[in-house]
This record gives structure tokens, sequence and C-alpha cells, in this order.
């Protein structure tokens, strides 16, 4: 066997075994294996089949958390075990400075908050509470996830339970297919920082706002507390497990999907669309003169 097949052998073994939507991966494996028996992959380097082999899987599966992912340093061929995978994702947060990029007051009080990631809720707190504790003079708020990557569900609820007042706004459920188990996310009743309530927000959004950050977007708007500015986002809502299949190579399984309580759906696949569409460069300006 090659390594080629190898590795196609274990990712589509792991879709097989784990992917949310189970009645989806015949389709999935019949795709891969139909290009395989064409010699579409063969002759790659391992970064061009993880490519080739990502959009075939997305073709057959508009699914952007369904992919294989090349990495330039080998990575250990054990499965990473959760507490492992919590560790390098909290000290990556940590490195990001939780994803809070720039806190600034604007002409006419008007706040701005740029998130690149949304950080784990228990060692992100902090720095979340800092930065609304900043903003809680304000008269208006503008929260750009225009560059935003993505993060925790639970870092989502977080940052949600300062828009609203209490713990009684169901904000998201997240459906697992190893358990069955739903989990819901309402809004937190105990913040360590001031909650932003009876003023106006906006949301940046654009076509590289992804995965969290389009969560804490889609929430906003579904609850009607913020006006979203920008461009459709990416259309990622599959929390996801990112399993080695070959020392270079990661094959990211979506074990989850959301539903919102509002909708009943969720983004996967479409985006996030906002209210008031623009080019994302012009969202900023935008945001300014619908609030001024």
């Amino acid at each position: 066997m090659t390594t080629h097949e190898a590795i196609l052998d274990a990712a589509l073994d792991r879709i097989t075994a784990g992917y949310v939507f189970p009645d989806r991966t015949a389709a999935i494996e019949a795709t891969i294996r139909g290009r395989q028996a064409e010699g579409a992959y063969e002759g790659l380097e391992e970064r061009e089949l993880c490519e080739r082999v990502t959009a075939d899987l997305q073709s057959a599966c508009p699914d952007k958390h369904l992919r294989l992912l090349w990495s330039e340093e080998p990575q250990p061929m054990d499965e990473e075990p959760e507490e492992v995978a919590r560790e390098r994702f909290e000290r990556y947060a940590r490195e990001n400075n939780y994803g809070v990029r720039r806190v600034e007051q604007l002409d006419g009080n008007i706040g701005y908050l740029d998130l690149r990631m949304i950080a784990p809720a228990e060692p992100g707190g902090p720095a979340f509470a800092a930065a609304m504790q900043l903003l809680a003079p304000t008269d208006a708020l503008i929260v750009d996830l225009r560059q935003c990557s993505g993060g925790a569900p639970e870092g989502v609820q977080l940052w949600c339970s300062y828009f609203f007042a209490g713990d009684e706004v169901h904000l998201n459920d997240i459906y697992e297919r190893k358990t069955g188990v739903t989990r819901q996310y309402w809004t937190l009743g105990h913040l360590a920082a001031p909650r932003y309530l009876d003023r106006r927000v906006v949301v940046l959004t654009s076509g590289f706002t992804f995965s969290g950050g389009e969560e804490l977007a889609y929430n906003l708007k579904a609850l009607k507390r913020a006006t979203l500015v920008g461009e459709t986002t990416r259309g990622g809502a599959h929390p996801t497990a990112r399993v080695p299949v070959a020392p270079h190579v990661m094959v990211t399984v979506p074990t989850a999907r959301s539903i919102n309580p509002v909708t009943g759906t969720n983004w996967e696949g479409v985006g996030v669309v906002p209210e008031v569409e623009v080019p994302a460069e012009d969202a900023l300006e935008t945001a300014l003169n619908l609030l001024r």
C-alpha cells in the first residue's frame, strides 16, 4: 500500500466513524474513491494531496470543517488526548492575548473591540472582562470580527452574556454524534465586568470570519441584539476533531453541530449574512456612519 493510499484509508475511516451526519459518509467515500480510481491523486506531494482531497471532500459534502491539513512539522501519530489538545489551544490563546487585539474609544464615544479569536472562557475570562470594563462608558459599540478565525463555544457564550441581562437567554445548542447529547448554552448569571445593555451594537464581518466568530455574530443577529455590517462569513458551524493520519497530515472531522434555538438551524455552508452588505474594507466606516 502506498503512503497516499494509507492516508486516504485512514482519513475515510475517521470520517465514517465520527462525522456528525453519518448518512452522508457513503457519498463522501464514493467521491474520494472515485477520484482515487481516476488517478487524481497520483504523483502529488503530501501538501498538494491535502489540498486536492479537501476540495473533493467539500465538493461531496459542503462542510468547511471537513479537511485534510498538512503540517510542516511532523506530528505524533498517537491521537492527542483531550486534555493535551485543550492545553495546546489555551497556550495558543494566551500567546494571542485571548483574541483581544484592540480596545479603543473612537470619536463620538463609540467603543471598538477587535477580536481575532474566541478564547476558552476560563483562561480568557479576565481578558474579556478587562476589555468590557474599558468599553463600559461608551455610548455604542463596534465588535470587529473581520479577522476572527474561530474558537471555543464557551468563549462565545461568555462574550454573548455581556450583551444581555441575566441568565435567561438561550444562545445556542450543540449536538454531539458520539454521545447523542445536545448541550444547551445560555447567558451566564455572573460576569466579572459590567454588562453592555441598552446601547447599540454593530458587528463587522468578512469572508474570513469563521466558526466561533461566526457563532458570535449569528447569535447576536438571531436575538436582534446587534446589526451586522460587512460580508457574508465563511460558513463553518461544526465543532471538529483533528486526528493524525500521517506524520505530516491530519484529517479534521466535524463531530457535532450547532442548532440555534431561534432559527432552528445554523450557518454551515451558507455563512452569516449581514443586514448591511458592504466590502469588508468599508465595514468600519459604514458602521460609524450608522452609529453617528
